[in-house]
């Protein structure tokens, strides 16, 4: 069994993060969040390597249009069950395919299976209706993924633990964020509690959870106005002692490569 995972793209443009497993014969292939138009997604899907047909399961972990997206309709089109949660379906249920789609409900703590993966949901301080973020597991190696949370709490942490790889946010650094040209609203709402990771906190939660077997940690959901590559690469490095140009980035338009977990 191999677990292995890449990115569409990453970021206030739209998120999208592909999750496989397979045993050599039969594959399970989850989307987390589908923030692109349909034939974007499936644009960025092919360039993968990977057919809208072959979806096991949509993920949808907040109802902000950079996640949800057109995930209703590529889920209504290519036959795909979507999985979110009752607070964030009831804020998507007006979009499109909301109403086509086979929908299935997941709250956090309870896992629940696609395939060969068991997948932990866990509840994050974001400001949205009942947001959720993933741990995907295949039975031998553990995939953490964390975006869309304004600050560290222990549960997240212990949440994180054990992990064999992490998608980790790193939205902004702090100063570029106070300097910048947003309103200070829109400021407040970034950098507060139920806002976005600075960088500085994804670190701080990286150094807690950081253990020997922890190899890969993507740096994802970068803003392009407040943040930079080599900053937020930075910040990982130091968590885990090692050069900033190892980190791999969740780029906006590039997405990332097929890593193994």
């Amino acid at each position: 069994m191999t677990l292995r995972f890449a990115s569409l793209g990453s970021g206030s443009e739209g998120n999208a993060l592909l999750v496989e497993s397979t045993d050599g014969t039969t594959s399970t292939r989850i989307l987390l969040d589908c923030g692109f138009g349909i034939r974007e997604t499936v644009r960025r899907l092919e360039r993968l390597g990977c057919a809208p047909e072959s979806l096991n399961a949509i993920l949808v972990t907040h109802e902000h249009g950079d996640h949800v997206g057109s995930a209703y309709a590529v889920a209504a089109k290519y036959n795909i069950p979507v999985w979110t949660s009752h607070g964030t379906y009831r804020a998507t249920v007006n979009l499109r395919g909301a109403d086509r789609a086979a929908v299935r409900f997941c709250r956090a703590d309870d896992m629940f299976s696609v395939g060969d993966l068991q997948i932990l949901p866990y509840t994050v301080p974001h400001d949205a209706r009942e947001p959720l973020q993933f741990v995907f597991n295949d039975g031998a190696r553990r995939l953490g993924v964390l975006t869309d949370a304004g600050m560290s709490t222990e549960y997240l942490c212990a949440h994180l633990e054990n992990m064999h790889a992490l998608v980790l946010e790193c939205n902004h650094d702090r100063e570029m964020l106070a300097n910048s040209a947003y309103p200070w609203s829109l400021k407040q709402r970034i950098g507060g509690d139920f806002g976005h990771l600075a960088n500085d906190i994804a670190s701080a939660i990286l150094a807690r959870v950081r253990h020997a077997a922890l190899h890969t940690v993507v740096a994802a959901h970068l803003s392009k106005q407040n943040n930079t590559p080599l900053l937020a690469g930075q910040a990982i490095a130091v968590a885990l002692g090692i050069d900033a140009g190892d980190v791999p980035i969740a780029d906006q338009e590039e997405g990332l490569p097929w890593y193994a977990v």
